[in-house]
């Protein structure tokens, strides 16, 4: 492992406060792992290679894959390619808290900022990170960036611009979030795109903890209005595996509601259904031709950032 791929994992991750840094360690860390071939479409000068058609400019012809191939190629720039690019975050409290403890006595409930055992980030807290990982990587692209929180409801919009500060006020935006109230997220969408009039690339952070109708139908309007689509699946480790043993209180963090169960007996029935909506999220949005990127928070960065890289290139 290289020195700066380290900062992968989420346990090194959470003891970076500073978010910038930890966007930027997130990126060169992911590019230290990967050999320079792999960024095909993501050159700074230009992102890939198209047909000559009649009419391009011949200083645009790259004369030396003609060469090689003896076929002609133009460069196709930057200024062609521009990609305008919204990051919705989920703040709700679910994603602040797992909600999941073993039982010491009758009375022993979860408190809603407490980690499961071995989280080294809260859902938030890697949503944010991963976020602002990126922002730091759009904004190296010289990519419209776009940033949506959301709630019950759409609670701040900061438009798709490329200009040279605007990574440190998307940056700022996403350090400020905490988690809180209940899920409105299928909503929240529908407000993110009377706000977003031209076709792009969303990029969905959210554990969906809210009604799978709901958030399906609102996850193909994003589609229907034309925009590519990538839904980042955050739950915690916890909830992947349920590693507790004996009794445990499960309480919803945005209703209080609490449950008295038996782990070890509900957890292949919790474990089947967890798979099942997870199936049925990555064909539903396969339909769409969605990406959909199951994660966890022990998980390293380098695949949701290897997601989005490939449906990067795609885009150009």
């Amino acid at each position: 492992m290289t020195p700066l791929a380290r900062y992968l994992s989420p346990a090194i991750i959470a003891q970076v406060e500073r978010l910038d840094l930890r966007a930027r360690f997130i990126i060169e860390g992911y590019l230290a792992g990967r050999h320079r071939s792999s960024m095909h479409g993501f050159s700074v000068e230009f992102s890939e290679h198209r047909h000559y058609v009649p009419g391009d400019e011949p200083r645009s012809v790259d004369w030396k894959v003609f060469a090689r191939t003896d076929r002609l190629f133009v460069r196709t720039y930057q200024a062609e390619t521009q990609l305008a690019c919204h990051v919705l975050v989920d703040r709700s409290a679910s994603m602040g808290a797992v909600g999941i403890e073993p039982l010491e006595s009758a009375s022993a409930i979860s408190t809603a900022s407490q980690h499961a055992a071995g989280a080294s980030l809260t859902k938030l807290e890697y949503a944010v990170s991963l976020a602002a990982a990126l922002a730091y990587l759009l904004h190296r692209q010289r990519d419209a960036l776009g940033l949506a929180v959301l709630g019950e409801r759409l609670e701040r919009m900061i438009p798709a611009r490329a200009r040279v500060d605007h990574l440190a006020d998307v940056l700022a935006a996403l350090s400020q979030l905490a988690p809180g109230g209940t899920t409105g997220v299928a909503a929240a969408i529908g407000d993110v795109l009377r706000h977003v009039p031209h076709r792009g690339l969303v990029i969905l952070l959210s554990d969906l903890l809210t009604d799978p109708g709901g958030i399906l139908e609102a996850l193909h309007q994003v589609r229907f209005r034309g925009h590519d689509l990538i839904v980042m699946h955050v739950l915690d480790d916890a909830e992947t595996s349920l590693p507790f043993r004996g009794p445990v209180v499960l309480e919803d963090p945005e209703t209080g509601q609490q449950v008295t169960a038996d782990a070890d007996a509900v957890r292949p029935r919790y474990l089947a259904a967890l798979a099942a909506w997870r199936s049925e999220l990555a064909s539903r949005l396969a339909g769409l031709r969605a990406d959909y990127v199951p994660l966890d928070t022990a998980e390293p960065f380098d695949r949701a950032l290897g997601r989005f890289l490939v449906r990067r290139a795609k885009r150009r």
